[in-house]
């Protein structure tokens, strides 16, 4: 499996409404952060996490791809070369 493509350095603030989505995990979609079908182009092996929303309310969504805890932010693009660089 390939590696992801890093799609943003700061998570994404959205409200979502209760129904299914699907995160995209390889970086490549043009509808970020969600999947636009990009993987099968892509050649990284690494398909969308499907995941339900059951009540509207606002999230943070994860656009470095690196999360422990998909499709969600959670912090982890603070460990990241490329958002230390930027900071610099």
């Amino acid at each position: 499996m390939g590696k992801p493509k890093i799609s943003g350095l700061e998570p994404k603030h959205l409200e979502l409404e209760p129904k299914t989505y699907y995160w995209c995990a390889c970086g490549h979609s043009k509808n970020q952060p969600f999947c636009d079908g990009a993987h099968n182009d892509s050649g990284t092996g690494i398909t969308p996490v499907k995941f339900d929303i059951s009540e509207k309310k606002e999230y943070w969504m994860c656009m470095c791809k690196h999360t422990g805890n998909p499709p969600y932010c959670d912090g982890m693009h603070c460990e990241l070369e490329e958002y230390k660089e930027k900071k610099e």
